[in-house]
């Protein structure tokens, strides 16, 4: 069994440590380097295996230390160039030796630590990948400590254990569809389809490997298992010689139609496929990527449950990468799980940390994440407009908050309360030392400070109200396009209609055009320009999304003291940003 796997300078993954166990399951969004893990592992399985046909056990040569393997040797992991394994594609880097500047490769390191069959012996193996060319790359076992930094000539290596010629590493990307006819291949051809992603044309092959085996065993657990989630009956699967062809039917019920195997849907051919390959081939270590793909959610427990079932039946390991909260729940109270959210995979060990990457998975993608560790602290508002305005009231006043609200990582949550401790405190499980500030309209409830997140609230009804000055408006209706021809006559269009709606308001009782209280947007604002332009035979030039353009007309001495604050309050919360890499 694999404990434990270090990698460097793999794809996305620059230097992480793993740790595994009988079941792990590797879970984070999409683009966090879930995959990338299992690549790395099936890498140093390729690795493994070359050294050991060239070299069996023996330690390094002085001259000639590595093996080359081919690109094409990377069945497991595709790639149209080997650059494509390094992470940024870099694989060399500059280094001053004196007066001289000397190139060096950057090395990908693979390094894994398990634990023999009886659990009597660890043992601990790595290798290091140089860059040759984009067809070809270099594997030898890594430094010894103290060895790191000097020429290859000059360098010690690790051995190679001999309990790793007990493992077996197993890549299987998800299904990808079953092909009409598949012809009968041997053990050595099947590892390469697999190795290929080509699950479409190993799948009867499985099959009929256990059903060929004396007593069947392993082929009636398979029939009972599939019948236990889908309620079909595999039928056996048939040799044709003359065609060198397998094939296999299944029944349904209740009707017990029968009908051929590429009839099936992708999730019954995909759990057919993981359990088929559980039972042929025992005491094996299995790296799943997506096993519950094209699962509907109701399945993807029960057959997760099923697989870990299996496979310790067996004397396998599984290492499953998955997205699913479904996968998380069922495996968090008795399997590893390794988070892959925030600057490195973690272990999840506890609920409230399951909760928080359960909000991750439902809400929030990689890219938030990403942004969380460049930038160090969060700015939640109602929305774009509310942004736009702060800008503009930054510039005006030249406030040190302008440069920071250029490009801040900020998420508008709708002046949703929950929303914003919803996305914070999902992020605080992969960044802990992440800070933020929540900036809402009026409420009529006070807020509950939460640890971490600095929340505040307009003493006016909404951010919009700090516009709502006469002056502003007419300015606007002045500076409009037309030139002075036309500014007196927009001035008074604009005068008409401030008056009109504060003549109508106090008709009808409610709160002055000018009030703290009055929701200026929905109240003022937007009546106020449509019935504007309206007068001026024109299309209404301005919405609540442009409403930043009165934020810029407003004086330096006429922005209240509360915009202030909030700036400063951003700026202060910013300050205490600790962005990844500072």
């Amino acid at each position: 069994m694999l404990t434990n796997i270090r990698i460097r300078n793999f794809k996305r993954l620059r230097d992480v440590e793993i740790e595994l166990g009988k079941s792990v399951v590797l879970i984070g969004p999409n683009n966090s380097g879930k995959t990338a893990a299992l690549q790395a592992l099936a890498l140093w399985d390729i690795g493994l295996r070359q050294w050991s046909a060239k070299r069996g056990t023996k330690a390094s040569p002085v001259k000639r230390p590595g093996v080359a393997i081919n690109r094409k040797d990377l069945i497991s992991i595709p790639v149209s160039s080997t650059k494509l394994l390094w992470s940024d594609l870099h694989v060399r880097e500059g280094e001053k030796v004196g007066d001289r500047q000397r190139t060096k490769n950057i090395r990908i390191d693979v390094v894994v630590r398990g634990i023999s069959e009886g659990r009597e012996k660890e043992w601990e193996c790595g290798f290091e990948f140089d860059y040759s060319n984009e067809e070809s790359i270099v594997c030898r076992p890594v430094r010894k400590r103290g060895f790191e930094g000097r020429p290859v000539r000059d360098v010690e290596f690790t051995d190679i254990p001999l309990l790793t010629n007990e493992v077996r590493i197993v890549y299987l990307p998800p299904m990808s569809g079953l092909a009409e006819r598949e012809f009968k291949s041997e053990q050595g051809q099947i590892n390469v389809l697999l190795g290929e992603g080509q699950t479409a044309q190993v799948l009867r092959n499985l099959c009929y490997q256990m059903y060929e085996r004396p007593g069947q065993k392993e082929w009636q657990e398979l029939c009972s298992r599939i019948r236990e989630l889908f309620g079909v009956e595999l039928m056996s699967p048939k040799y044709v010689p003359e065609r060198s062809e397998i094939t296999m039917q299944y029944e349904e019920e209740p009707n017990r139609v029968r009908l051929d195997l590429p009839c099936s849907g992708r999730g019954f051919q995909q759990t057919l496929l993981l359990l088929a390959y559980l039972y042929a081939n025992p005491k094996t270590v299995l790296l799943l990527d997506e096993p519950d793909a094209h699962l509907e959610v109701l399945r993807q427990s029960q057959t997760y449950k099923i697989l870990t079932e299996v496979a310790e039946q067996c004397g396998s390991q599984i290492i499953a990468a998955s997205h699913s909260e479904v996968v998380l729940n069922e495996a968090a109270d008795k399997d590893t799980v390794i988070a892959f959210v925030g600057k490195k995979p973690h272990r999840i060990n506890d609920r409230q940390r399951r909760s928080q990457l359960l909000k991750a998975l439902n809400r929030i993608g990689f890219d938030q994440y990403y942004l969380a560790e460049q930038k160090g602290w969060v700015l939640y508002l109602e929305g774009p407009t509310d942004l736009a305005i702060l800008q503009r009231f930054a510039k005006t006043l030249e406030h040190e908050a302008e440069k920071l609200l250029e490009q801040p990582f900020k998420s508008y949550v709708g002046n949703n309360v929950q929303d914003a401790y919803y996305h914070f405190y999902g992020l605080l499980e992969a960044y802990p030392d992440l800070v933020g500030i929540a900036v809402f309209d009026r409420l009529e409830k006070e807020l509950d400070e939460k640890s971490g997140l600095t929340q505040m609230m307009w003493k006016r009804r909404e951010l919009e109200n700090y516009l709502c000055i006469e002056d502003v408006l007419l300015r606007y209706a002045r500076g409009e396009e037309g030139g002075e021809l036309f500014a007196s006559r927009r001035e008074k269009i604009m005068k008409e209609c401030i008056d009109e709606l504060a003549s109508a308001a106090r008709k009808m009782r409610k709160p002055e055009v000018w009030s703290a209280d009055i929701k200026a947007t929905d109240d003022f604002l937007d009546p106020l320009f449509d019935n504007y332009y309206e007068k001026l035979g024109l299309p209404n030039l301005l919405r609540k999304t442009n409403y930043h353009i009165l934020a810029g007309l407003v004086p330096k001495d006429k922005i209240d003291r509360e915009i202030v604050e909030k700036l400063n309050a951003i700026v202060k919360v910013a300050k205490k940003a600790k962005p990844e890499g500072e």
